[in-house]
């Protein structure tokens, strides 16, 4: 007969990978009524943003431009589902993506819904829309 110890051991290790499996088949943000419409929004409802320097693949928003834009950060292990991908950032870090287009939050945006950031930079911040 298995210790309490080894059956609480062996239950935590199945519920963790259950849930990364779990984890990397879900989409990595979700559809949101925003002043504009449709719009992709973070776990907390933050407003995602694309970038028109980003090119396919790759972010071009690195150090204080990545402190006023936070990435939209992906674990280590995630992997592409559907249009949704993984790009490698500059420090090696991963960062989720739409349609291979890097997705931001702004840093000036308080509260779930806001889109201070539409526009920005002689308009190329955008909205990330569905």
């Amino acid at each position: 007969m298995m210790s309490l110890a080894v059956r609480t051991l062996t239950l935590a290790v199945a519920l963790s990978f259950g849930t990364a499996a779990f984890a990397q088949g879900m989409v990595p943000a979700k559809t949101a009524e925003i002043a504009k419409g449709k719009a992709f929004v973070d776990d907390k409802g933050m407003t995602l943003y694309t970038f028109d320097k980003d090119t396919a693949g790759k972010s071009a928003c690195n150090g204080p431009c990545a402190t006023a834009w936070p990435p939209m950060m992906a674990s280590a292990t995630a992997t592409a589902t559907g249009e949704w991908t993984v790009v490698t950032r500059d420090d090696g870090s991963k960062q989720w993506a739409y349609k291979a287009k890097p997705l931001y939050t702004y840093a000036k945006d308080s509260k779930a819904g806001d889109i201070s950031g539409d526009g920005f930079l002689n308009g190329a911040w955008h909205i990330a829309t569905p």
